[in-house]
Formats: structure tokens, C-alpha cells, sequence
């Protein structure tokens, strides 16, 4: 049977069985399980253990679990909202200072967790309600908490990231750093979108109440004291000293990405002791149980898709689809464009950690080939992924919005996560006018790690 056909029945069993709703872990590890079977020698499954231990002892991937365990430590505290309150405080001021406020502590939040559920769920169960209260658009609530949230996968420590840098054989420190310049780019973008939407339901509420309809709280208009907004820092302080105390502990050199995940672990769960008074065993155990959850479902995802990776390697479906791309002889932007079309469809049912340990073995040889350096393409690719966490039909953000705001209609979320999805899609141009905004960073800092 020709690579080709082998490739086609790969492809088309992985989408039967993530269609039929079973979880992405096992469905993953039963399609490579039964190409073994069929195409590989009996003794392979013997060996099938060993692999997937041998593709997992890495001492990068030890630090997701101790990542989740500071993003569990900080989102089950009331870390998220101390956040945003002192944000509110000192933006109020600004037209869609509320909308922006809950952009800048997402991205605060997300720099601390690396998870993008954690930084929905923890901003969104303050800032939504807050939002909803003082007159702004549900579709506008949610759209800037879910489109906020996905910046937990860009900045650094990304779990994302991380997945990409073994995957890619690049260095995890370049690729946080490069990290940096796209999330404040799309941290602009989302302030400035924050902003425009503002005026445009100030000005539609204006509008109603000249014409006699009711006022609308959108229209009130806060005031805080210069005392009441320096009251709110002490709350944020501390977070900012984790934020700076791993930074510096990473990038200084004086830990490696492993130990300075344990360090934000073990400062996060100090700082919630001191401050929240959460150390008793009862309010330390969901921590815990959130982080043994969040942890085992991730490394099983990572383990069947390192598997799945295997098999497709061993069968040459990997080696042939890349050869096949280079093949085609694509310009270099239009290479770049093909794959990311391809990420964009693989959003519509994949997270960002399956579309990565799936599809490097395929696409970053020709990549490579083609002369684009790999670190800035983790940043394009991760940025493309995102739209993947706030577009149906998965958009787990969409989803988490969901819950934390069931009265929000779903169709008015999935509206409200499109302008953003748009802005995205302009910071991947916007990047490959300009790639220095993520280069610029780690080539500064980190240089003989090219």
C-alpha cells in the first residue's frame, strides 16, 4: 500500500474519531494504536509503553504541571479580581477604561498562569458582572474577557509555548521572549478595539436618552480618589513581584525553565498564604485537585499525540506530507500562508496542543527550508492558534464565557469574539511586515541562543 493511500485512511480515521465525541487523548492513541496493528511489525506494541516514556522524559515538559500548579494557586484565590479592581481604579477615567482595565489584567493574569481557561474563568467572574452592571453589551462583555483570555498562551510561561519548544527543538527562553512583543502588540489592539466599541454604545445610549428612552448606566461615571487608587496596590504588588521574581530567575539565568516553573509554584502558593490566608488543608486541597486534574489531561493529550506523531513518522506520513508541501514549490509567503490556513482549520476542532504535536513533524521542515526562523514562526503560529480558543465550533473560551455568564446568549458571545478574531488575524500580518517585534527581544537578551 502506497504512503500516500496509508496517509489518506491516517487522516480520515483521526477525523472520524474526533468526530464521534471521544475525548482527544484516546481517540489519538486508538488511531495509532490500529495503525500499528495494521502496518507495523507485532513487536512494536510491545514497545509502545517505552515510547511514549521515552518521548515524554523531558525535562521541559516537567514544568506544565508545576505552570498549572501556580496558574491553580493564583486563579483559586481571589488574585483575579484584586487584579482587575486596581486596573478599574486607575483607568476609569478613559473611554472604555472598564473594557481596557479587564484587557491589561487578563494579560497581568495570563503572564502568571500561562493558561488561557484560568484567565477567562479568574477575570471573567469579576470583570463580566462589573461590565454588565455599568450598561456594556453582553457581546462586548464577553468578547474582550474571551479575547483576553487567549493571551495566556502567548506571554510567557505559555504551556503552549513549551509544547512548541520540544517540538521544534528551539529554545524555550527565545520563545518566551519572543512572546513578549505580540502580546503587548495584541494587547494594544484589544485596548484600542476596547475603546472604539465604548464610544459607539456611549453614543447609541446618548442617543436613546435624547430620544426620551431610559438612561442607560453605561452613561454613570465612576470617581475614585487619588487615595483610593494607591489603596488598591498593596493587592496588586505582591503578584507583580511573582511575575518579576520568575522573570528574572529565567531570563537571568540563575534557574532553568523546570526549576523556575517550581519556583512560581511555590511563591504562588506563599503568596496566597499570606495574603488569603489559604493554607489550612481544606482550602489547599481543591489547588491540588484542580492542578492533579488539569495536569493528567494535558500530559495524556501529550503523550497519545507524541504517540500519534511516532506511528506517522514510522509510516513515512510525515517525511512524504513534507515533501509533498516542498514539492509544490510555494513561494516562501505563500508557504506561510498555506500552513496557517491550515492551523485556522485545524482550530475548528483541535486545541493548540494536539495542532502542535500533530502537525510539526509535517510543516517545520519546509518552514526551515523555506529560511523563517522558527522561534518567530512559534509566535505566528501560537497568535493563529488563538483564534482557534474564541471561533466555533470548539472555542473553549467561548465556552468557559459561557459558564461563568449563562444569561449571555451564546450567539451574542460567539458575535462579540469576531472583531477580535479580526484584530489577530491583522497582528500575524502586522508580524510578518515586521518580524523584529518578536525577535528584537531575545535576539537583545538572548543571543548566542540563536
Amino acid at each position: 500500500m502506497s504512503v500516500a493511500l496509508i496517509g489518506t485512511l491516517y487522516a480520515g480515521a483521526t477525523l472520524g474519531a474526533m468526530l464521534s465525541g471521544i475525548p482527544i487523548a484516546f481517540a489519538l492513541g486508538a488511531v495509532a494504536l490500529a495503525f500499528m496493528l495494521a502496518f507495523m511489525p507485532a513487536a512494536s506494541l510491545d514497545t509502545v509503553a517505552q515510547n511514549v516514556y521515552e518521548e515524554m522524559a523531558s525535562i521541559t515538559l516537567l514544568s506544565i504541571p508545576l505552570f498549572i500548579l501556580k496558574g491553580a494557586a493564583i486563579g483559586r484565590s481571589k488574585a483575579g479580581q484584586d487584579l482587575y479592581s486596581a486596573m478599574h481604579a486607575w483607568m476609569h477615567r478613559i473611554p472604555g477604561g472598564l473594557g481596557i482595565a479587564n484587557v491589561f489584567a487578563c494579560a497581568l493574569f495570563a503572564a502568571m498562569a500561562g493558561s488561557s481557561p484560568a484567565t477567562c474563568s479568574a477575570i471573567g467572574s469579576a470583570g463580566i458582572p462589573e461590565m454588565r452592571k455599568r450598561g456594556y453589551s453582553g457581546g462586548f462583555a464577553a468578547g474582550i474577557i474571551a479575547a483576553g483570555g487567549t493571551l495566556g498562551i502567548l506571554l510567557p510561561p505559555s504551556i503552549t509555548m513549551i509544547l512548541y519548544a520540544v517540538a521544534a527543538e528551539q529554545s524555550l527562553g527565545r520563545l518566551f521572549l519572543a512572546g513578549i512583543g505580540p502580546g503587548l502588540l495584541l494587547v494594544g489592539l484589544f485596548a484600542a478595539w476596547a475603546v472604539f466599541r465604548f464610544r459607539h454604545e456611549y453614543a447609541t445610549a446618548k442617543a436613546a436618552l435624547a430620544a426620551g428612552g431610559a438612561t442607560s448606566p453605561i452613561l454613570a461615571e465612576d470617581r475614585y480618589s487619588m487615595s483610593e487608587r494607591f489603596s488598591t496596590l498593596p493587592r496588586v504588588l505582591p503578584f507583580v513581584v511573582l511575575l518579576t521574581g520568575v522573570m528574572v530567575a529565567l531570563y537571568g539565568g540563575y534557574a532553568t525553565p523546570s526549576e523556575t516553573a517550581g519556583l512560581g509554584g511555590i511563591l504562588a502558593l506563599a503568596l496566597i498564604a499570606l495574603i488569603y490566608g489559604v493554607w489550612r488543608p481544606r482550602d489547599v486541597d481543591p489547588i491540588l485537585a484542580a492542578t492533579l486534574r488539569e495536569s493528567t489531561m494535558l500530559m495524556l493529550i501529550i503523550g497519545m499525540s507524541l504517540l500519534y506523531a511516532y506511528v506517522m513518522s514510522y509510516l513515512h506520513i510525515s517525511q512524504a506530507a513534507a515533501a509533498a508541501i516542498v514539492a509544490l514549490d510555494l513561494s516562501p509567503w505563500l508557504l506561510l500562508a498555506t500552513i496557517l490556513a491550515l492551523v485556522i482549520a485545524l482550530g475548528f476542532f483541535l486545541p493548540p496542543v494536539s495542532i502542535i504535536l500533530m502537525t510539526a513533524p509535517i510543516i517545520l521542515p519546509p518552514l526551515k527550508a523555506a529560511g523563517f526562523d522558527l522561534v518567530w514562526f512559534g509566535v505566528v503560529m501560537t497568535i493563529t492558534m488563538e483564534m482557534g480558543l474564541i471561533h466555533p465550533p470548539v472555542g473553549l473560551n467561548i465556552f468557559v464565557i459561557k459558564n461563568i455568564a449563562p444569561d449571555i446568549p451564546l450567539s451574542e458571545i460567539i458575535w462579540g469574539t469576531l472583531p477580535f478574531v479580526i484584530l489577530m488575524a491583522v497582528a500575524v500580518v502586522i508580524l510578518c511586515l515586521v518580524p523584529g517585534i518578536a525577535l528584537w527581544l531575545p535576539d537583545l537578551l538572548l543571543p548566542t541562543l540563536k
